[in-house]
């Protein structure tokens, strides 16, 4: 079943995560992953959002998110978006 890793976050260290962007897709290469969209100026069209960020990532199934998210390669990347940002990362299952 396709799952979708959605990220919404504030960035307080615009260095650091620009660094951590610098990496991103290398990350992503000979894996399964889609990255469907990525938004600093998203637009609220209803209730109330604080962030400063959206990521939207497409994968065909949990393991394929399992095998990029855990992997040697984005972990070694990671750690300067989680210190760079605060917020958080929901895995959202598809329909049907």
């Amino acid at each position: 079943m396709t799952v979708y890793a959605l990220a919404q976050f504030t960035i307080h260290d615009r260095a650091r995560y620009d660094a951590y962007a610098a990496r991103f897709m290398e990350t992503m290469r000979g894996r399964k992953g889609r990255l469907l969209a990525a938004d600093e100026e998203p637009q609220v069209m209803e209730g109330e959002w604080t962030g400063t960020k959206v990521v939207l990532i497409e994968f065909p199934d949990e393991a394929s998110w399992r095998d990029w998210a855990f992997s040697p390669e984005y972990r070694a990347i990671s750690v300067d978006r989680e210190a760079a940002t605060e917020g958080c990362v929901l895995l959202v299952k598809g329909l049907g």
